[in-house]
């Protein structure tokens, strides 16, 4: 039963995760709606989303004590020190790229401002750096918990954030217009475009 609620607190955490995030990226848009508070919203948007990705972290950590049974094998057949190999693998990249994203995107990272400035840094080679490199840590912590069912579930976080990295494109576009469009035919989403 445990194991049960643990997976559906998970499913809805994501979901939420989902649904905060997008409202979080939206703040022209939602400015067109609502007026110039929309802004403030998305912060508060952002904060929620953040506190869901903690609880999806405590329900994988957690799935390890109380697992789903399914006909996938409980661990995967090596050892676990190469599950750590692995997720150090991914993660250690993955992590570095979206902490230059944050250091890079500066306040925006969290709380959207109407009078921001474009970014640089390593905007200037790919659009989303921290949707880049945070999508890859949920593998990671599932690989971590050496879990082959976490770890394919944790492959649903790919469309998500693809979703949401569309959700933001939109909006910058509202934000910036020619310039955002420009921006985004120079450089790739989320690999560099060759030169």
């Amino acid at each position: 039963m445990v194991a049960w609620v643990n997976f559906a607190v998970l499913v809805f955490a994501s979901l939420f995760f989902l649904y905060f995030y997008a409202r979080s990226v939206s703040p022209a848009g939602r400015e067109k709606v609502i007026g110039s508070h929309a802004y403030r919203l998305c912060y508060y948007d952002r904060l929620m989303s953040g506190v869901c990705e903690l609880i999806i972290t405590i329900n994988l950590i957690l799935y390890h004590f109380f697992p789903l049974e399914t006909p996938l094998p409980e661990k995967f057949p090596w050892a676990w020190w190469v599950s750590l190999l692995i997720a150090a693998v991914i993660g250690i990249p993955a992590t570095f790229l979206m902490v230059i994203g944050v250091i890079h995107a500066g306040e925006e990272t969290l709380r959207p401002k109407k009078e921001h400035v474009m970014y640089g840094g390593i905007y200037t080679k790919i659009r989303h750096p921290q949707a880049v490199g945070e999508v890859f840590l949920f593998p990671v912590i599932a690989i971590l918990l050496h879990s082959p069912f976490l770890t394919l579930f944790s492959l649903i976080y790919f469309p998500i954030f693809i979703l949401l990295c569309y959700a933001e494109e939109q909006d910058l576009l509202l934000r910036y217009g020619d310039t955002y469009a420009e921006y985004c035919k120079r450089t790739g989403a989320f690999f560099p475009k060759k030169a």
